[in-house]
């Protein structure tokens, strides 16, 4: 069972959001909250395994619930997908850097918002769309010199890793990245769990982050 918290500052949404995922086999809705500061306390008190969440609310708005939830007791198991209209891209970015494991549209079809929901809570990253990578692209941080960022984070992967982070970064699942490098779908999850644990990420969602403010990318294009 999936427990999951709705974040929104209006009640309309999150009704629809709740009945949506309420009408879900394997997930259970365990709480509603109407602004951030609410979301950091539920989580708190309901640890919920997904925080279903918008970007701007009153008292503390999404992103700054993010960083504080990611940085709270629960933040290595609680996952925050980012509701939002896809209009203001740099807000998207943030919310990734505060810890936000993907997005999904307000005016997404309802099996796309389960499927959202089940997706970040398996740790993938909500960053398939292209018009997601393209924001991602857009608004991530210059990377730092090459001498910082292949010592923070290139210079502990291997040259099979950084090809597989490089994959990751482009949006790649386990299955295409296995097709890509002629590998197993096991041995490239295995290759990106050994990522995650070697650069301390959260999810895949935040090894993209990494892939592109380290360099990587531009490095491997």
């Amino acid at each position: 069972m999936i427990d999951v918290l709705v974040v929104d500052d209006q009640p309309l949404v999150r009704q629809a959001v709740r009945d949506i995922l309420s009408d879900s086999d394997g997930i259970n809705v365990v709480g509603e909250a109407a602004n951030g500061r609410e979301a950091v306390n539920a989580t708190a008190a309901l640890a919920p395994d997904v925080v279903v969440m918008d970007i701007r609310m009153p008292v503390l708005d999404g992103i700054a619930a993010a960083s504080e939830i990611i940085a709270g007791p629960f933040g290595s198991t609680t996952r925050v997908l980012i509701l939002t209209t896809f209009e203001e891209d740099e807000y998207l970015v943030a919310a990734l850097r505060a810890g936000a494991s993907g997005f999904i549209g307000k005016g997404a079809e309802p099996d796309d918002i389960v499927r959202a929901v089940r997706t970040v809570h398996l740790g993938e990253a909500l960053l398939s769309p292209i018009a997601t990578r393209a924001l991602i692209e857009r608004f991530v941080a210059t990377p730092p010199t090459a001498s910082v960022w292949e010592d923070k984070v290139l210079a502990r992967l291997t040259e099979r890793e950084r090809e597989v982070l490089l994959l990751v970064a482009r949006g790649m699942t386990n299955q295409e990245i296995a097709a890509r490098l002629v590998i197993s779908p096991h041995t490239a999850k295995t290759h990106v769990n050994r990522i995650m644990t070697k650069v301390h990420a959260r999810d895949r969602a935040h090894l993209v982050v990494l892939a592109y403010e380290s360099g990587l990318v531009n490095a491997g294009q």
